[in-house]
């Protein structure tokens, strides 16, 4: 059995990637973790500087794409740790584009698909949304989340 575990780097995904180990090691398998930055969301508003309150309402400001990556690669340095300390490895991999089409996109080679999820409220997730909930609806292949 291979399995596929999205890392954001919460609790929540370090759960799921010690259940997935459980799993793949009760089956003789294999894990490999995924991040997801994607790259269209660090250019929606501009690159222009804030310049006044009435601007941050009509832009979403986030970090670099550079940093983005680079925070992404420590997530998933981070799971291999977390395996280690499981007696297990990972194979990891950066994906680029919207987590919940490049994850579930992704996962279509695989056997299983492992999700974290933070127990927001359900208020925030109705503002926000909910990756894990969106991947469940969209992936083909079977979806465990944890918590």
């Amino acid at each position: 059995m291979h399995c596929l575990v999205a890392i954001d780097g919460s609790d929540a995904s370090k759960n799921a990637l010690a259940h997935a180990i459980d799993v793949a090691e009760a089956m003789d398998g294999s894990v490999t973790a995924v991040h997801s930055v994607d790259p269209s969301v660090f250019e929606e508003g501009g690159t222009e500087p804030i310049s006044g309150l009435g601007d941050a309402d009509n832009r979403l400001v986030i970090e670099r794409l550079d940093d983005a990556e680079a925070r992404g690669l420590d997530v998933l340095e981070k799971a291999e740790r977390v395996a280690e300390e499981h007696g297990a490895s990972v194979e990891t991999e950066l994906l680029y584009g919207n987590p919940v089409g490049t994850i579930t996109d992704y996962a279509e080679e695989f056997d299983a698909l492992f999700v974290g999820h933070r127990g927001r409220s359900e208020r925030t997730d109705l503002m926000i949304g909910s990756v894990a909930k969106s991947i469940v609806e969209r992936a083909t292949v079977p979806v465990t989340v944890v918590r």
